[in-house]
């Protein structure tokens, strides 16, 4: 099966577009049905008819515009408050004195409102100051002096469109540190999955080299040499590791963008994964198990297998090759544990802090590493001359979720 590549989008600002496209339409019909209910009233209401036809032509015209900051312009932003003030300014025409004398709403009403705030979710809070200082100052105009219901709407319109400007700043500041995060998360644990495949393999066999080289002497021991110096690079970039550049989003109206390329799943059911180990039974590893079937998800089987060979390679290192090692399996009802002991000299007391201090990640990551993937844990149980003892813990239930 290909590879499939799965794209994450986080987006606070998108769901505001789609409600702002919902507020045009619905204003615009309030607006319409206010003039409806006392058109009898205005002085010439043939200019307010001129007028909402044409907000009716322009708001559902321009509803694509206002579905995603890509497409809202700074060209249709403008356009927008004109015909919003304009609105406002032709009040003066149609309308009698004695009405807007008498607080009476203006031509679009609440649909300017919607011109404010698409400013507001496109450029912030700034933008939103602006938009809303021209409302303001229509306003002031349309009712010639500064009655108290006019500062009080104006007022209104003014902090609610910066304060929603201010919102989406640090909205859009969080989508893109939390994309920063995910993609640093999925890095460290791609770079931790080559680490552990390049412990049992690449290093494993530079570090036999490099013995083998110092015993047999000669040319040998430069290959041995040459073999070491590798070794010592190569765990310093596996524990340093480099991180790929940020990427932004590709499209600033869908919000942050990260994306995360999946291991293909396995067609096949559980396997036993007594079969995987069964493999490391020799003259000097015994292994104990159940006798039912172990069964696990494919990939889940063999990281714990993969963290059990790391487990006895750290045995014959560590413990010499005559040292004898016990694998036992148990298969609870919510749990799988295999535990690796040997009857080695066991491991001082700081010596794991040390090793990886050094670059040696052997059991950091061929083996906690595993199975803190699987969302198990990784117990590793020592005391110097009474050898050591690993016990490895998968939840059945984390480990088919993980599939």
């Amino acid at each position: 099966m290909a590879a499939r590549e799965r794209v994450m989008r986080m987006s606070v600002e998108q769901p505001l577009w789609r409600a702002l496209a919902g507020y045009r339409v619905l204003t615009m019909l309030y607006a319409i049905a206010v003039f409806a209910t006392s058109y009898r009233e205005f002085a010439r209401p043939w200019v307010a008819v001129g007028y909402f036809t044409v907000l009716c032509v322009w708001t559902l015209a321009t509803l694509p515009l206002v579905s995603g900051a890509a497409r809202c312009t700074k060209r249709f932003l403008t356009a927008d408050l004109t015909v919003a003030l304009t609105g406002i300014l032709l009040t003066l025409v149609a309308d009698t004195p004695e009405r807007i004398a008498d607080g009476r709403p203006t031509l679009p009403t609440i649909w300017t409102a919607g011109s404010v705030l698409a400013f507001a979710i496109k450029g912030g809070w700034r933008w939103a100051a602006v938009a809303s200082s021209l409302v303001a100052a229509a306003n002031l105009v349309q009712r010639g002096s500064p009655a108290r219901d006019t500062v009080h709407n104006v007022i209104l319109v003014w902090v609610a469109s910066i304060a929603i400007g201010y919102v989406v700043e640090v909205a859009r500041a969080s989508e893109r540190t939390l994309a920063r995060a995910l993609e640093i998360e999925a890095a460290t644990r791609e770079r931790e999955r080559l680490a552990r495949d390049i412990h049992d393999s690449v290093l494993q066999v530079l570090a036999m080299v490099q013995r083998r080289g110092a015993v047999i002497g000669g040319e040998a021991a430069e290959l041995g040499r040459l073999a070491g110096e590798q070794q010592v690079a190569l765990r310093t970039l596996v524990s340093g590791g480099l991180l790929p550049v940020s990427r932004v989003s590709e499209d600033a109206a869908e919000g942050a963008v990260v994306r995360a390329v999946e291991e293909p799943d396995d067609d096949g059911g559980p396997v036993d994964l007594r079969t995987l180990l069964a493999l490391f039974a020799t003259a000097r590893v015994s292994l104990a198990e159940p006798g039912a079937p172990v069964r696990l998800p494919p990939p889940a089987a063999r990281e714990l297998a993969a963290a059990v060979s790391a487990a006895l390679d750290n045995v014959r290192e560590h413990a010499g090759a005559d040292a004898r090692a016990w694998i036992l399996v148990e298969d609870e009802p919510d749990v799988v544990i295999v535990t690796v002991r040997d009857d080695g000299p066991g491991i001082p007391e700081g010596r794991l802090a040390q090793a990886e201090d050094e670059g040696r990640l052997g059991v950091a990551l061929s083996i906690r590493g595993r199975l803190r993937d699987l969302g198990g844990t990784a117990e590793l149980i020592s005391t110097p001359g009474q050898g050591t003892e690993v016990e490895l813990k998968v939840p059945k239930q984390m480990a088919r979720g993980r599939r």
